[in-house]
């Protein structure tokens, strides 16, 4: 299965975790609308049941169909065996799209599965870094850097919660800001908002995802279908928000630099680029 072809310049909103071990499921996942389906062989597979995972996502992204999604895998941790075996038999497959790396604590991390996976004649795969513990977050510019084929990290927030102790959802605001300043100053995009696990309480999630949104995230991992339009109703900008973008666009076409607008409203060039990254959005959702 080949990845369905997407622009150099696509940035997902919606990232479909499903089990390695269900092919039942994950077929169902790849026509769910999502942007990403994301392949788990780690934490959503029973322990006796890895290899099989393994084996099914092989032969998945052997098959020469395209996706209409793109089809990344989260492999088991760097630096275990297990992790070992998933990239010696997953990193060559046409289908791949990128690689989703857990429990990542340093850039060295990042450089050894980005020299593992790479084929004899060079090029990683694109590789996404889960940063889930305090360690991981405290070097998350220093990971964020780490090489070329990385392209992107985000936060894992189950279990960083547990290692922190902390219950509140406040509590982990710091981290989140911390990681989306650091992908930010590497020239990475916006982190992606980590799943929200009740499935069932989809006004929490959109509070949630309005929450993440003003933080500067974009876009967000979910556990079931439907979630994504609730994530990517949340991450499109608004009528209003278009309006506004187009405005400032319009007006710095007449008169390019600085000024300030009929309503008040001044624009300089970070309020022009941030207008045209709204546009963009709003492309995608028309």
């Amino acid at each position: 299965m080949t990845a369905t072809a997407k622009s150099p310049h696509f940035l997902p909103l919606t990232w479909l975790y499903v089990p390695g071990d269900r092919p039942e499921v994950v077929a169902k996942a790849l026509v769910s609308g999502a942007d990403v389906v994301l392949v788990d062989l780690e934490d959503a597979v029973a322990p006796h049941r890895k290899e099989y995972a393994r084996a099914a996502t092989a032969e998945l992204l052997t098959d020469p169909r395209p996706s209409p999604s793109l089809v990344h895998v989260r492999v088991n941790a760097p630096r275990s065996p297990l992790g070992d075996a998933d990239l010696a038999a997953l990193t060559l497959l046409p289908g791949l799209s990128g690689l989703r790396l857990p429990k990542v604590t340093s850039p060295a991390d990042v450089v050894r599965v980005a020299e593992r996976s790479a084929p004899p004649e060079g090029g990683a795969p694109p590789l996404y870094a889960l940063l889930e513990t305090a360690l991981g977050i405290e070097r998350a510019y220093a990971v964020a850097t780490s090489h070329p084929a990385l392209r992107g990290i985000a936060l894992g927030e189950a279990d960083l919660r547990a290692e922190l102790g902390v219950r509140a959802d406040a509590a982990l605001d710091w981290p989140r800001s911390r990681v989306v300043l650091a992908a930010r100053a590497a020239s990475l995009p916006p982190p992606v908002q980590s799943v929200h696990p009740d499935v069932r309480d989809l006004e929490g999630l959109a509070r949630s995802c309005a929450h993440g949104r003003a933080l500067g995230f974009l876009g967000r991992a979910a556990v079931h279908p439907r979630q994504l339009p609730v994530i990517e109703r949340a991450y499109l900008p608004t009528p209003q928000e278009i309006d506004q973008a187009e405005e400032v666009v319009r007006a710095t076409a007449v008169e390019p630099g600085a000024q300030a607008l009929p309503d008040g409203r001044f624009v300089d060039t970070a309020v022009v680029a941030a207008a045209h990254r709204t546009l963009s959005l709003a492309r995608r959702g028309r």
